[in-house]
């Protein structure tokens, strides 16, 4: 299996509201509210860190999961979410050190 690199769009806006975080396309203003589970992986979306490291690091040890259920639950929602064009994907760490999530300063 390849590695799967994730990055929050820098045309979108967020905001954590308790354990969910709330999500706004800036392409159309859709709103889109995601679950605990998938709230730690948007904010581990940093573009660096493979995504079965963060099933792995933070899914299956926050909520006692199965890694391989864990992980093929977090690939639907991440191809979920890129399709809406809210996380791009990429097959190797991406360099975004000079970006500033949307919705963080």
């Amino acid at each position: 299996m390849n590695e799967i690199y994730i990055q929050r769009s820098p045309m979108v806006a967020y905001r954590r509201l308790g354990q969910e975080v709330i999500v706004m396309s800036a392409s159309d203003s859709t709103l889109f509210s995601l679950n605990e589970v998938a709230s730690v992986i948007w904010e581990a979306a940093d573009g660096r860190t493979a995504l079965s490291e963060i099933v792995r690091g933070k899914i299956c040890e926050e909520f006692d999961v199965d890694f391989a259920q864990a992980s093929q639950d977090a690939e639907e929602l991440v191809r979920g979410l890129a399709a809406r064009g809210l996380l791009s994907t990429s097959d190797k760490p991406v360099d975004n050190m000079d970006c500033v999530p949307a919705g963080r300063s």
